[in-house]
Order: C-alpha cells, then sequence, then structure tokens
C-alpha cells in the first residue's frame, strides 16, 4: 500500500470528501489519499425526518467508496494517533502514513456512555435517538404506536451538539403528530435542556418560543440528563444553580428522545493537534483562516473543529472553499487571504410541512440567503430541507460543485 501522499485527509464524511473534491476541481494532479473506516456514507441531516415519519430512511445512506473523488485513494483504516513533526500519522492496521500537508475532518463523537443507562436502554422502553442510521427508525416506531396520552420528554446535552437545532426539531414534529391525532391537549411534552436558551440567534428564538408555546411544550433549562431506568421508564436529570451546587430530579416518561453528549473523537482528544486545556479535545484551529494554530501545513473543518460557530453541514459547506483556497496558497508560498465568517445554517423543522430557516454568523447575527423574512414558518423552507438540500448534498456538495 501506498504510504505517502501530498495530502492526507483524515475523515471521509462531508467534510474530507467535499474538501477532496473541490481540491481536485482545482487541480487533478494533486496526489490525495483519505483515510476512513467507515463502508458506507450517511446524509444525517435527514434522520430527523426519519423519526418524524417524514423521510426514507434508506434514502440516507450510499457506499462511502462512491462518494470519494475519483482521483483520490480512500485508505478504509482508522489513525489512532498523530506525529505532526514527523508530518505523520499511525492507523489501527499498523500502518503508518506520512505527508506534505493534513486535513483534519473525522466528524464529532456521540458519548453515549456519559449517561449512564442510555447505551443499553436505547430502542427499547420508548427511549429514542435520531443520531444513527440503526436508532433514528424507532423513533417513529414508539411515536406512530402512541394511542393515548401520553408524556415526551426531548433532551439537549449541555455539550456543544452537531445541528444544534436537532433536539427540538424532533420535539415539534411529534408535538405535531400528537395534535394530529387529537392526543396533544391532553399529553404533556417537555424540553429538557443543558443549555440556558431555546437558540442562540434572538430573532429566531422568538419564532421557536412561539411555537414552544402553540404546542403547549413546557421547557426547563439548565438540565442535564445523567441517568435512565429503561424498564422503570425513568430520566434522571441533574442541575446546577447559581452557586454551583447540583442536585437530581427524576421525570417519568412514556417516550424520551435522547440527544446524546458530544466531543472531538477521543484519537483527537488524545493528540498534539487538540485544543490544548480542552476537556471536548476540539482541533486547534484559527477560526478565520482552518489553518492549525501550531502546525502551519495542517487544516481542519466541520464539527471537531475548535472554531465557535454552530455545527452544521451549511458552515462545512462555508469552510470547505476557504480552507481548499488557503492551503492552496500555502503550498505555493503565498498568505492567507480567505476567511471564514462563522457562518451557519440550522433548518428548524416546527412541523409537517414547516419549517424557519435560520442562518447566522459568528457574531449570531442573521445572514440570511433569500429575498423574504426567514424568521416565519414556512412550507418553501419545508421543501427546501426535505428534496432540494439532500439532491444538493449528493450530487453538488460531495462532488464540490455546490
Amino acid at each position: 500500500m501506498k504510504n505517502h501522499f501530498q495530502i492526507v485527509i483524515v475523515g471521509g464524511g462531508n467534510g474530507g470528501v467535499s474538501v477532496a473534491a473541490q481540491l481536485l476541481n482545482q487541480d487533478s494532479k494533486l496526489d490525495i489519499g483519505i483515510i476512513d473506516p467507515s463502508e458506507k456514507h450517511y446524509y444525517q441531516p435527514a434522520w430527523t425526518l426519519v423519526g418524524g415519519g417524514a423521510y426514507d430512511i434508506e434514502k440516507t445512506v450510499r457506499q462511502e467508496a462512491d462518494c470519494i473523488p475519483e482521483k483520490a485513494q480512500l485508505i478504509r483504516d482508522r489513525v489512532v494517533s498523530f506525529e505532526p513533526e514527523r508530518n505523520a500519522v499511525t492507523c489501527l492496521g499498523g500502518d503508518q502514513i506520512t505527508y506534505d500537508y493534513l486535513i483534519v475532518a473525522p466528524g464529532i463523537q456521540l458519548d453515549w456512555d456519559k449517561i449512564k443507562g442510555l447505551r443499553e436502554n436505547l430502542g427499547q422502553y420508548g427511549v429514542c435517538s435520531n443520531y444513527t442510521f440503526e436508532s433514528a427508525p424507532y423513533t417513529w416506531q414508539t411515536l406512530s404506536s402512541v394511542k393515548r396520552p401520553c408524556k415526551a420528554i426531548f433532551t439537549a446535552p449541555n455539550t456543544p451538539i452537531k445541528c444544534g437545532g436537532a433536539p427540538q426539531k424532533i420535539m415539534y414534529l411529534a408535538s405535531d403528530h400528537l395534535k394530529k391525532q387529537g392526543l396533544l391537549s391532553k399529553s404533556e411534552v417537555h424540553f429538557y435542556s443543558g443549555g440556558s436558551v431555546i437558540f442562540g440567534v434572538k430573532k429566531y428564538a422568538d419564532v421557536l418560543n412561539r411555537v414552544v408555546s402553540n404546542y403547549g411544550i413546557q421547557t426547563h433549562f439548565n438540565h442535564n440528563l445523567v441517568e435512565i431506568d429503561g424498564p422503570g421508564q425513568l430520566a434522571y436529570f441533574e442541575i446546577k444553580n447559581a452557586d454551583g451546587i447540583t442536585h437530581r430530579v427524576t421525570q417519568p416518561f412514556d417516550m424520551l428522545h435522547v440527544t446524546p453528549p458530544q466531543s472531538a473523537p477521543d484519537f483527537i482528544k488524545n493528540s498534539p493537534l487538540a485544543l490544548k486545556d480542552s476537556p471536548l479535545g476540539w482541533v486547534d484551529l484559527n477560526k478565520d483562516t482552518m489553518q492549525h494554530n501550531r502546525y502551519k501545513n495542517i487544516f481542519g473543518l466541520g464539527d471537531a473543529g475548535s472554531t465557535p460557530n454552530s455545527k452544521t453541514g451549511a458552515a462545512i459547506r462555508k469552510q470547505a472553499p476557504v480552507l481548499v483556497k488557503n492551503l492552496i496558497h500555502v503550498m505555493e508560498g503565498k498568505s492567507l487571504d480567505q476567511v471564514y465568517n462563522g457562518y451557519g445554517s440550522c433548518p428548524l423543522v416546527t412541523g409537517y410541512g414547516k419549517l424557519v430557516l435560520a442562518e447566522f454568523d459568528y457574531n449570531n447575527t442573521p445572514m440570511e440567503t433569500f429575498p423574504f423574512d426567514q424568521g416565519k414558518e414556512r412550507y418553501s423552507m419545508w421543501l427546501l430541507k426535505t428534496k432540494v438540500l439532500p439532491w444538493l448534498y449528493w450530487n453538488k456538495i460531495l462532488k464540490g460543485t455546490a
């Protein structure tokens, strides 16, 4: 097997594949290796819709090899360590691969075990999560089997997560489903969040607060899910008061949708590439240029990066061209002149056929694409989410032509 590449990319997800494609579109002679152990490539943004019974799970998966640009080489292995001083990575299979330039795009890690009882109870007793291909269909199975008033709890952790609005999207779909079944008025829907607000951008927070009110959802902030008793259908939350003292509350449930805590993958956390003194271990990136702050031949993008943007596919779409142009400038001995402004987008599903498209930058200032007020629920934006964006992902984004 070849063990040296001009450019090595760690991660074959949205970030790694789209950057490889854009680089090769700029210069087809570039020598690129992509290291990823996955056999499948997933379109994860649709898993919320799968959980709400509005999308076919099989349309969210393709073979990883079919998504890799033709002129890049896929190395099906897992990186276990980095030696940036030697320009080398070591893989689980024992191979050491060297590079001239490195791009780190491993995605985010789901820390299931930080919630006691989550892993063993997921997929039964009404314990759901849309965060994997395997578990998302059970959310709809649970929701569609509700035939009487119920207590449904939706959680969000106190860590950054991919697509910050996802914990709420499924809650709104569930509420809309219960409403259509005539069960919402007698049911209880609760949002338990480890965070302190419904959404970080005031314009969209105002809309979501109205949606919450219209559905009669009860919100509980600074509540972090720490344990689940599946057979007993009990959820345990930890609350920290103003003095930093924590106490627990216990809540019974019929349905519990869990968003697991998230962090950088362990092999990043334990590496020299991680942000120092950061328990979540993000890759230490310059938030403007996407270059590593300490190793100038290393770049990164996506959910594992330290850039303080919302962790979304839309952010990757704006980070990728900045990274590509800046990396090419480094290769040519030029200065870095491309800047990422922190753009992120969250298509906030608020019910069936309704969506608020939130778009904003590092300062949480709205950066809207369309020539109308996006702070309203719209059917057109639902069509964008369910029809246009999946097509765009498979046909344009992964091919570097979006």
